[in-house]
C-alpha cells in the first residue's frame, strides 16, 4: 500500500507528453488559420518550448529504465509490444514536430506542405496518446484495465494542452477571439475529471484479489484527489480570472497556471500508479 511517487519518471513522461500533444494541437490550429507571416514566425518561435518539454519527457522516460544505455532496446518489438509502440509513436510525433519546427524557423517549409505536415503531426500526437493508453490495458491489473485509464489520459490532454497552447500563444503575442474558447475546453474536461474521480472511487470497492482490496491500495486516495483538483482549479483560475475581467492574462500568470495544473496532474498520475494491483489467485467483485 502507498502511492506511485516512486514512478516519478513515468509520471513526468506521461503528463508532459500528453500536455505537449494538446499544446501542439492548439498551435497547429492557430497556424492553419489565416495568419500573417509575422504572426506565423512568432508562433514558430514559441513552438520551440514544446519540443524542450518533449525532450524533458523523454529524458524522464529513459531514467525509468534499468539501464538508460539500452533505451533503444525498447523499440525491439515495435508493432507487437504496447511499450515499444508507445516509445515508437512518441518518437515519431517528436521527430515530425521537431523537423517541421526547424524547417519553418529556417523558412524552408513550403506553405502547402507545412499545412499537410501539421495535420499529419497532429494525427501522430493522437496516436501517441492512444499508444500510452494501450500500455496500461493489462488483463492482470484490474485497477488499470478499465475505461478510467484512457479517460484520465485524454482529460490530461484536454486540461493541460489548451493551457500550454494559450501560454505559448501569449508568448508569441497572438490575439484572437477564438482563444477565449480554450478555457472552456479545459473547464469542461475538469468537470468530467471530477465526475471520474467519484465514479472510480466507488468502483475500487468492487475490485479485490485473494490477498488485497483495491480500495486499500491508497489510503489517502480522497485527500490526494482533492489536492489534485484544488491545484487544477487554482491553476485554471489564474488563466480564466483575467479573461472574465476582459484582460489578457500575463505571461507570468499563465506560467503559474500551467505549473499548478501540471503539479495537480502529477498527483493524479501518482494515484494512478499507486493503484497497481495484480490479479493474484482470484479476482472478485
Amino acid at each position: 500500500m502507498g502511492n506511485g511517487w516512486h514512478e516519478w519518471p513515468l509520471m513526468v513522461f506521461t503528463v508532459l507528453g500528453q500536455c505537449v500533444v494538446g499544446g501542439f494541437v492548439v498551435l497547429a490550429l492557430a497556424l492553419l488559420s489565416k495568419r500573417t507571416q509575422e504572426e506565423m514566425r512568432r508562433i514558430h518561435l514559441a513552438m520551440f518550448f514544446l519540443w524542450v518539454l518533449m525532450a524533458v519527457a523523454f529524458i524522464a522516460s529513459v531514467l525509468h529504465l534499468g539501464s538508460p544505455l539500452r533505451a533503444f532496446n525498447s523499440l525491439n518489438r515495435l508493432g507487437s509490444s504496447p511499450l515499444s509502440n508507445e516509445i515508437g509513436s512518441g518518437s515519431l510525433f517528436f521527430a515530425l514536430g521537431g523537423i517541421y519546427w526547424l524547417l519553418a524557423v529556417l523558412n524552408k517549409m513550403p506553405e502547402a506542405l507545412g499545412k499537410v505536415w501539421l495535420v499529419i503531426t497532429m494525427v501522430a500526437g493522437v496516436g501517441f496518446v492512444y499508444a500510452m493508453c494501450r500500455v496500461y490495458e493489462i488483463d492482470t491489473v484490474p485497477t488499470w484495465d478499465n475505461a478510467y485509464t484512457s479517460l484520465n489520459f485524454v482529460l490530461t490532454v484536454l486540461i493541460g494542452g489548451p493551457l500550454l497552447g494559450a501560454l505559448l500563444l501569449r508568448l508569441a503575442n497572438i490575439q484572437s477571439c477564438t482563444l477565449r474558447l480554450l478555457p472552456m475546453v479545459s473547464v469542461a474536461a475538469l468537470v468530467v475529471s471530477m465526475a471520474a474521480v467519484v465514479m472510480q472511487s466507488a468502483s475500487l470497492a468492487m475490485i479485490n484479489s485473494s490477498v488485497q482490496a483495491a480500495s486499500a491500495l491508497i489510503p489517502q486516495y480522497g485527500a490526494l484527489s482533492v489536492a489534485r483538483l484544488v491545484l487544477v482549479v487554482l491553476g485554471l483560475g489564474c488563466w480564466i480570472c483575467p479573461l472574465i475581467q476582459r484582460n489578457r492574462p500575463a505571461v507570468a500568470s499563465l506560467t503559474l497556471a500551467f505549473v499548478m495544473v501540471f503539479a495537480g496532474e502529477l498527483i493524479g498520475r501518482a494515484v494512478f500508479y499507486g493503484l497497481h494491483m495484480t490479479v493474484g489467485m482470484t479476482i472478485g467483485s
